[in-house]
């Protein structure tokens, strides 16, 4: 006798299933809703609108004279004390003649730099006024590729506008305005545009996790912020000392490869150097003997093979204090003491 199975129930069975899909989509959809609204609530009252106000660059020879009035820009900051400090991009208010913030309240302020660091791009301003709405630095090394990360600032001079993505890379770097790496930044797909320079960039706590910083402007997607650890460290500097001390020994060098036949020769952990175009007069390393067209692979025994690698280096633990250098000449190693000035 054959038998023959329904499938009536089968198909009940499955739009019950699909409901109750739907039903826990939406409820992912609407807990991720009320993170975000969460989020904007906590911190829109301790972002900032900056209008910086900056003196025009110089006309080229035969161009119209400028009109004496300063050139306008602005940026966007976030409160880290009820006291006023303010953190935003040391590229929106370096070279400031006026700074005025806006908060989302109405009220406006005039804030001055209290400091600026830009091999970093973090600076920091004061407002004068009490009792402000702030928000907090988290702690980046925490972070994981694929949390929500949340963008606040005043893109294209809009106030307070707010975009939501996730954290798509961690540990990238990136060319400061003079010329150094930023070694500890965040890369983002939540949109940012000029304007969103120096805002924050929150978890889903609201605390922040980076300060947005550029944005590859060609690309869909592609944006950055130095991330918290780093901004909080220079930022506690730029308020205690007013800047990051780092070191110098006056040269100008570019890295090159090392041939084979030294590298094995001599037994260097290194396929490259640092070669020495030209010393500074009076500077460092003048002083101690280093030469144009020495190659420098060892700092303090560490191999140095680029010039990212040599700043580094420099921190401020070696201003003042005598430093060894290995150096490549005529085809020989040489040791090389060399005593760091502090770079200004």
């Amino acid at each position: 006798m054959l038998s023959f199975l329904s499938t009536e129930g089968s198909s009940a069975s499955a739009a019950g299933l699909q409901r109750r899909v739907e039903e826990q989509d939406g409820y992912l959809l609407d807990a991720y809703s009320q993170t975000v609204t969460g989020v904007a609530a906590r911190v829109s009252a301790a972002v900032v609108h900056l209008k910086v106000q900056k003196p025009q660059p110089r006309q080229r020879r035969g161009q119209p004279s400028p009109d004496g009035r300063d050139a306008s820009g602005t940026g966007s900051g976030f409160i880290i004390s009820s006291d006023g400090f303010v953190v935003t991009n040391s590229h929106v208010v370096n070279g400031a003649t006026a700074i005025e913030a806006s908060l989302p309240d109405g009220r406006i302020f005039q804030a001055s730099v209290v400091g600026d660091d830009a091999a970093t791009d973090i600076a920091v301003v004061k407002i004068d006024a009490g009792n402000l709405a702030s928000i907090a630095f988290g702690e980046s090394d925490r972070l994981r590729v694929g949390q929500i990360a949340i963008a606040i600032g005043n893109p294209f001079g809009f106030q307070y506008s707010l975009t939501a993505g996730v954290v798509s890379a961690l540990g990238r770097t990136l060319r400061s305005q003079n010329g150094r790496l930023i070694d500890d930044v965040i890369q983002t797909d939540a949109a940012l545009n000029p304007g969103n320079s120096g805002g924050p960039l929150v978890d889903s706590f609201g605390n922040v996790i980076g300060v947005n910083t550029a944005v590859i402007l060609p690309a869909q997607g592609l944006c950055f912020a130095v991330a918290s650890n780093l901004a909080k460290f220079v930022v506690g500097k730029l308020i205690l000392e007013g800047r990051v001390r780092r070191g110098y020994i006056g040269i100008a060098a570019q890295t090159v490869p090392l041939p084979p036949k030294w590298t094995q020769t001599l037994e260097l952990p290194t396929k490259g150097g640092i070669q020495i175009q030209s010393v500074e007069a009076d500077g460092p390393a003048n002083n101690s003997g280093l030469l144009a067209g020495d190659i420098i692979v060892q700092f303090e025994g560490r191999p140095i093979d680029s010039i990212d690698d040599l700043h580094k280096a420099l921190d401020e633990t070696t201003i003042g204090r005598k430093v060894n250098l290995w150096v490549l000449r005529s085809g020989s190693l040489k040791s090389i003491a060399v005593t760091p000035g502090e770079m200004r």
